[in-house]
């Protein structure tokens, strides 16, 4: 006699051995592709809901570049332990609310082993971060900075396995469905990464022999946070990594497109430095492949790419313009999908190359290349490990099939947009507007309005 579905699972939740033994002895018939999705899932332990209710059912408290940079600018013992306070009562709330999110999709979609793996990460974390108590001193802040320092080293391989696993499901749930769920959780991951990341750069300058507490930072950096970021530095940065990377692969600086910066070039905003890199880095990365691929077998110089500052009271626009022969058409609708598109086979083979790829951002820079940008406008080092490096890293002939839905995911993020306008037979113009005052709240979800209430 076998166990009803619900009472089964509740007694066996994510065990796939002994669910496909229920679906066999009731009867039920599977498709292939559920069958496929989870072959590989390693069985969950089962966990009581009432303590994730408890912690979904508390609300979101959304923040701004403005806040990050203000609350962490004259940083006092106080101020620290505040912050310490903060992050430790919304990574486990913002952890329980995508948690909940999968519990929602269809049993054999979680079943599958790369979502099965982020849920398992996530679980992990949430069940360390939510038991850590009220922080009261600075000692009880360094050891909660350990435990979040080794769960995102954890969490690096989460975006190539969300989007491998949703790549897989595709056919078990209707599309717009997983289109919504993986920019739900790519969204809120980038905000627990950055109010973690927040934390443990403003401890590290407590804790640094330079720091005195009540007076003013006057460092370029506010945590994370780049006070006065420059346009055109990110720029001139991210496409000499850009055309590094593609000279690398082709052995000729010949084919290479130059890369043409013009108009307000003394555009500064506040912003999160990896995150403009990221967005800049993977449009001029598109731009340029798509002019070295049209003028292949050519002896003609390349055509330049153009980018343009535009810098108005409230937010800074950048646009980048190539002729590299536009978009084809059948290829459009599928610009900002991560889960639909006419190459998923190839992308997926690709996808599982990321993980494994241990470059980072830092090794690919040469001194050179850093020494390239003018000696008034260098851009501060300061990196820390990032799931974006493999991603940003990567060889050109790499593609992932998710380098404009990924940047319009983190352009969104802090209230911006990206916007791409394709002349088939042409070129692209592609434009990216930021806030320029920093004081718009991050956009976790759909529903970061309702829950900040």
């Amino acid at each position: 006699m076998t166990l009803p579905l619900k009472l089964f699972q509740n007694q066996c939740e994510g065990s796939i051995i002994q669910y496909w033994f229920y679906k066999e002895q009731s009867g039920e018939r599977t498709s292939a592709s559920a069958k496929r999705c989870c072959k590989a899932a390693r069985p969950s332990p089962w966990r009581p809901a009432s303590i994730l209710d408890d912690w979904v059912d508390r609300p979101i408290r959304p923040i701004s570049l403005r806040q990050l940079f203000f609350f962490g600018r004259t940083l006092t013992e106080e101020r620290l332990i505040s912050s310490a306070n903060y992050v430790r009562s919304e990574l486990p709330t913002r952890l329980a609310h995508r948690l909940r999110d999968m519990q929602k999709l269809p049993y054999v979609v979680v079943t599958n082993p790369h979502l099965s793996t982020v849920y398992e990460l996530y679980y992990k974390a949430f069940e360390t971060l939510r038991r850590v108590p009220l922080i009261k001193t600075v000692e009880e802040n360094d050891e909660y900075c350990k435990a979040i320092s080794g769960t995102l080293k954890e969490h690096l391989a989460v975006i190539p396995n969300l989007v491998i696993g949703v790549l897989e499901c595709q056919d078990l749930v209707q599309p717009h469905i997983m289109e919504d769920f993986i920019n739900t959780m790519l969204r809120a991951r980038i905000s627990r990464r950055v109010i973690a990341e927040q934390h443990l750069a403003l401890t590290e300058t407590f804790d640094s022999p330079w720091h005195f507490p009540e007076k003013k930072s006057e460092s370029e950096f506010v945590g994370e946070v780049l006070l006065r970021c420059n346009a055109r530095d990110i720029v001139k940065q991210s496409g000499e990594l850009a055309q590094q990377l593609s000279r690398k692969a082709t052995n000729s600086d010949s084919a290479i497109p130059e890369i043409k910066i013009s108009g307000h070039l003394e555009a500064t905003f506040p912003y999160i430095q990896s995150h403009l890199e990221y967005i800049v880095g993977e449009l001029l990365r598109n731009s340029i492949l798509a002019v070295m691929e049209k003028n292949h077998g050519t002896c003609s110089k390349p055509p330049p790419i153009e980018v343009l500052i535009c810098e108005a009271p409230q937010h800074v626009v950048i646009r980048i313009s190539d002729q590299g022969g536009g978009i084809p058409r059948d290829i459009v609708p599928y610009l900002w999908s991560f889960n639909k598109g006419p190459k998923n086979a190839a992308r997926l083979r690709n996808l599982e190359k990321v993980p494994a790829m241990a470059a980072t951002v830092d090794e690919l820079q040469t001194s050179s290349a850093r020494q390239g940008a003018s000696s008034n406008h260098a851009l501060p080092e300061k990196r820390r490990d990032s799931s974006l490096s493999s991603l940003s890293s990567r060889p050109p002939n790499l593609r992932l099939g998710m380098g404009l839905p990924m940047s319009r995911v983190y352009a969104e993020y802090w209230a911006g947009s990206l916007q791409l306008h394709s002349l088939e037979g042409y070129g692209v113009d592609v434009f990216l507007q930021i806030s320029k005052l920093g004081n718009q709240n991050e956009q976790i979800n759909t529903r970061a309005s309702i829950d900040a209430v």
